[in-house]
C-alpha cells in the first residue's frame, strides 16, 4: 500500500518514508509511525507522519 491515504495510517503501523533532505534521492527510512502529521485526507507525495525516533517524513510504503 502507499502512504497517501490518512485513513490507511494508524500509529502503530511500520513504514517506509522519505524524509526532507531524502527527497531528491528518493532514500527510504523504515521505522514505526508515532503521529500523523498530516490533516488533509489525502496527499499525493504522502501522508507526513513523525517516527518513534522523532524523524519525519512523507510515508512511501506501509509495511505489511
Amino acid at each position: 500500500m502507499n502512504g497517501q491515504h490518512r485513513k490507511d495510517i494508524k500509529p502503530g503501523l511500520q513504514v517506509d518514508i522519505v524524509l526532507k533532505q531524502d527527497q531528491r534521492t528518493g532514500k527510504r527510512t523504515r521505522g514505526i509511525v508515532r503521529d500523523i502529521l498530516t490533516n488533509s485526507t489525502h496527499h499525493p507525495h504522502g501522508i507526513k507522519v513523525r517516527l518513534e525516533t522523532g524523524e519525519v517524513g512523507r510515508v512511501q510504503e506501509i509495511i505489511a
